[in-house]
């Protein structure tokens, strides 16, 4: 009998499949004008132009673009150019932010600024011009999230993740999440928001929704680095997780997962949260060890098979690599069209 079982995008089929490990790429330590680039934690690469802009952790944030993307490992990237951010004539920046997640979409740059606990440092949901860099919009977190008594945002524990989920006939929606539990939070557990955009995409409509948390592994010290909404497909698991841990003095663990989407939260309290379906070790998938956290998707493959794009910091440190990798989905034959079972 012959099925059309054409598997879900960017994932591997079956699951347990896992990734191969196709590219590795170090960026260099300096831009074109001799001044020191990295801190990547986040990154979004733009399929039409071939382009991959990163978003760098520098004092008020920098977008760093690259092309070349599409012959990667055959030739050298092509910097595109650095990208500073800085206040608007009707919205302010900080004197230092700490940029960890980015969307860009059209001519507007999303950005998610980690806070610290103190004025100075607020968590914010920030929207730039992208060509210029300037502020256009600069959103606080809902009150739970805010620094009070035994209340709020760990402070450098996010938020962390930024990702645009699209469903046909359904408004766009900013999903935002934490890096590790909120203080009033049982541990091992982030809290999801949802902002729900207008039809322009350009400010949220309203307040956002808080949706069920998401699952971090056992023990101490692991974190939620970014998220990945992936298109429509007939698995119901659209949320691709990058996971990390960091144990004194230079040991590093990371996963990616796949988290099914969560729903908001209408019962009083919070919500049970959600248990990855898989999860791939990093290192065993070829990777070394290190601060990655950031995850976006990335140009086909000769043989058409998508890929994933993952990103280290390396927090301006000579001891860290400025490096990204390039992933493929690995696929058994019978997860090809046409196969026969």
């Amino acid at each position: 009998m012959v099925v059309q079982a054409p598997p879900p995008p960017l994932l591997p089929c079956p699951l347990s499949a896992g990734w191969d490990k196709v590219a590795e790429v170090r960026l260099p330590r300096l831009d074109r004008a001799g001044q020191p680039s990295g801190g990547f934690s986040a990154a979004t690469y733009r399929a039409d132009r071939d382009e991959l802009w990163l978003l760098s952790d520098a004092p008020l944030g920098q977008l760093v673009g690259w092309s070349g993307l599409g012959k990667l490992g055959k030739l050298p990237l092509r910097p595109l150019g650095v990208v500073s951010l800085r206040s608007g004539t009707g919205a302010t920046l900080p004197e230092s932010i700490d940029g960890e997640g980015l969307v860009l979409e059209g001519e507007r740059a999303w950005v998610v600024s980690e806070g610290r606990r103190i004025p100075e440092r607020p968590p914010q949901l920030l929207r730039f011009e992208r060509r210029s860099g300037e502020l256009e919009l600069a959103i606080p977190m809902p009150a739970q999230w805010q620094p009070a008594p035994g209340q709020g945002l760990v402070s450098n524990g996010g938020p962390e993740s930024l990702t645009l989920l699209q469903r046909q006939g359904k408004p766009a929606v900013l999903l935002m999440a934490a890096e590790s539990a909120l203080l009033q939070d049982p541990p091992g557990q982030v809290r999801v928001l949802g902002w729900t955009l207008g039809s322009s995409m350009e400010s949220p409509a309203g307040d956002p929704t808080p949706l069920q948390p998401l699952q971090l592994p056992q023990g101490d010290g692991w974190g939620l680095t970014d998220l990945l909404a992936l298109p429509e497909a007939p698995l119901e698991a659209p949320l691709l997780g990058l996971q990390r841990r960091f144990q004194a003095p230079d040991q590093w663990s990371n996963r990616l997962v796949l988290y099914p989407l969560p729903k908001p939260i209408t019962a009083a309290g919070n919500a049970a949260p959600l248990t990855p379906l898989m999860s791939w070790d990093l290192k065993a998938l070829g990777l070394t060890p290190d601060n990655w956290e950031a995850i976006t998707p990335g140009p086909p493959l000769e043989d058409g098979r998508p890929t994933l794009l993952l990103a280290a910091d390396d927090n301006f440190s000579p001891l860290q690599d400025n490096h990204f990798v390039q992933l493929a989905p690995r696929r058994t034959a019978a997860c090809r069209p046409n196969a026969t079972r």
